[in-house]
C-alpha cells in the first residue's frame, strides 16, 4: 500500500484532510452525546421553524436520540472522507471526497435555509474552500497515480 504522496507538496489537499479527521472525531463524540440524553440538539443547526414543531418534550428527546445516531454515522463517513483524502491513490478516494463534500455543502445550505449563524457559515466556507482543493488540476491528477 502507498503512503500519502507528500512530495507533490499538495499541502492544502493534507489540510483538507485533517479538517475532515477533526470533524470524524467531533461529530462521533457530539453524537454519542446526544444518544446519551446528556445534551440537547443545537438549536444553531436547525432552522426555527423545525425547533418549534419540536415543542413537546417527548419528541424532542425522540429526534435527539435519532440525530445522536445520524451524527455518528456523518462522523464515520468523514474519517472514511479523510482516509480518502490522506490517501490519495486511487479515483475511488477521489469520488468518496468529492461526493461527500458536495453532500456536505448541499447540507449546510439546507441549513442555512431558515437561520443565518456564524457556525453553519464557517463550514460553508470550509466545504468550499476543500471543493476548490479536490477541484484543482494537480488534485485530481494525484487522485489518478499521475
Amino acid at each position: 500500500m502507498k503512503s500519502f504522496r507528500l512530495k507533490h507538496h499538495n499541502i492544502p489537499l493534507l489540510l483538507c484532510g485533517i479538517f475532515y479527521a477533526i470533524l470524524c472525531i467531533f461529530s462521533i463524540v457530539t453524537g454519542l452525546i446526544y444518544m446519551s440524553g446528556r445534551r440537547k440538539l443545537n438549536p444553531l443547526e436547525l432552522s426555527d421553524k423545525f425547533m418549534e414543531r419540536l415543542s413537546d418534550p417527548k419528541k424532542l428527546k425522540k429526534f435527539t436520540v435519532f440525530m445522536g445516531f445520524v451524527t455518528v454515522v456523518v462522523g464515520i463517513v468523514q474519517g472514511i472522507t479523510s482516509f480518502a483524502i490522506i490517501q490519495a491513490q486511487k479515483r475511488l478516494h477521489y469520488r468518496i471526497a468529492l461526493g461527500f463534500t458536495l453532500f456536505s455543502i448541499g447540507s449546510v445550505a439546507a441549513k442555512l435555509k431558515g437561520k443565518i449563524s456564524a457556525f453553519p457559515l464557517l463550514k460553508a466556507v470550509a466545504y468550499v474552500s476543500i471543493l476548490v482543493v479536490l477541484l484543482l488540476k494537480k488534485t485530481r491528477e494525484l487522485f489518478s497515480g499521475n
